[in-house]
């Protein structure tokens, strides 16, 4: 685009870090986007299976297609979050309307009591569409906002893990509680409806702390002047960038793994353990680590640095997924245990190539907001290839849908398929993302550069 007033040269960054109380209203925002990314990732395929009667390969597909608008979505929004922040100075526009997620959300599972099957996957499909819209339009200029600030290489990791240590706790809250809220063993239609709710009021509040967080960010430091290159050449350009297709490449391949792992809990606790009240027990030896040992991969990074630090992670989390496969006759402390080694691994990968992010942004050189898009474009096909790879391979071992209240025998294929698609496929996905983020050179040289 041109035409746009450019700002003037933003000063050094100041000495000092950024203060405490601004980044905590910053973190607190990423509660809401964490309740959207979990909840759904974590009970909608669930959702659509055993209580909506949907069978499997058609709730892999409700939940895939409405994901392949985001890889043109993302992109757009975060080329609107550009035109904002070079016109106005700030990306608060395009947050204050994501802050209607919470709307979406509700509806999501708020399904007509009269649906079932190909009309309950309709309806969940357009609430989803409509939901990862309103979530884009948050979470683009939000995560922008660490290369709008004129910091260093290890204050932007240190702004990641504030926002790393509230996220967890949301996550970790969102996973316990919305299991509990939709009726615990016996989930129902209005229990469902009761959580969509709940909830949404949770992340309307915390959204608008973020924002507001925000505000009071960029009031404390200086901040970078907005670029020129805007639209498809900024686009084409971000994607020319090898260090960043590279990181990337990784983070999809991390991010669909991560989802595929939340999608199968509830199928691993019930089907492989016999006990679907370990739910949430999986989910919180999943996400509570990261309440421990944030601060933890915070030092580790500073030390030897971000990328041996991401590829360590990301060789743990195979080796625990591996354990996983074992199923019950390893035991349950032991399959406890692997999952503890997945949070705390999954802790580091959430952490770290956020706050690689703009280190990437800072040295490509080009518009935040367009990066941005297409990170969160790839993050938001990993939250549909998960779940969408473990309904296949649910479909293929032959998984019967039911609807709530109706117990069906699952045939002996369909145990294995739910066995060793919460422990196999994970431990693939993952060595594949080990493999791409060793290609990624970058590192060493922000780091340097601070």
């Amino acid at each position: 685009m041109t035409g746009l007033r450019q700002q003037p040269a933003a000063p050094a960054a100041p000495a000092t870090g950024l203060p405490r109380a601004p980044l905590v209203g910053y973190a607190t925002g990423s509660v809401g986007m964490g309740i959207w990314v979990t909840v759904p990732g974590l009970l909608l395929l669930y959702f659509l299976t055993d209580v909506l009667a949907v069978p499997p390969w058609l709730a892999g597909l409700a939940l895939l297609v409405p994901k392949v608008a985001d890889v043109l979505l993302h992109p757009w929004i975060g080329h609107r979050s550009d035109l904002g922040y070079a016109r106005h100075g700030d990306r608060r526009r395009l947050l204050l309307v994501g802050c209607a997620l919470p709307v979406a959300f509700a509806v999501l599972f708020a399904v007509p009591g009269g649906l079932t099957g190909a009309p309950a996957a309709a309806w969940v499909a357009v609430a989803f569409v409509a939901g990862n819209l309103l979530f884009a339009a948050y979470q683009v200029p939000y995560l922008a906002t660490p290369a709008d600030l004129a910091t260093g290489y290890h204050e932007r990791t240190r702004l990641m893990a504030f926002r790393m240590v509230v996220l967890t706790l949301g996550i970790l809250l969102s996973g316990l509680a919305a299991p509990l809220l939709t009726g615990g063993d016996t989930p129902t239609r209005d229990g469902y409806l009761r959580m969509g709710l709940l909830l949404g009021v949770g992340m309307l509040v915390t959204m608008l702390v973020g924002v507001a967080g925000i505000g009071r960010l960029r009031r404390s430091t200086a901040t970078v002047p907005p670029t020129g290159g805007h639209g498809w050449p900024a686009l084409l350009a971000a994607l020319r960038d090898r260090q960043f297709r590279w990181l990337v490449a990784a983070y999809l391949a991390m991010s669909t793994t991560s989802h595929l792992v939340l999608a199968a809990v509830p199928y691993y606790a019930e089907y492989e353990l016999g006990r679907p009240e370990l739910t949430t027990v999986l989910v919180a030896a999943f996400v509570a680590p990261a309440l421990l040992v944030t601060p933890l991969w915070l030092v580790v990074a500073r030390r030897v640095g971000k990328q041996p630090a991401l590829l360590a992670a990301q060789a743990a989390f195979a080796a625990g997924s591996l354990v996983l496969a074992l199923g019950r006759p390893a035991g349950l402390p032991v399959l406890l245990a692997a999952v503890t080694v997945l949070g705390v691994s999954f802790a580091g990968m959430q952490l770290l190539p956020f706050s690689m992010l703009p280190d990437v942004i800072r040295a490509g050189g080009g518009p935040a907001g367009t990066y941005t898009g297409v990170w969160t474009a790839t993050e938001a096909t990993g939250a549909a290839l998960g779940p969408y790879a473990y309904a296949l391979c649910l479909a293929a071992g032959g998984f019967v849908a039911s609807a709530t209240g109706t117990t069906v025998d699952q045939p002996d294929s369909a145990l294995t398929a739910i066995r060793y698609g919460f422990g196999l496929l994970p431990a693939a996905c993952m060595i594949a993302a080990l493999l791409l983020q060793r290609r990624y050179r970058l590192d060493t040289t922000a780091r340097a550069t601070g």
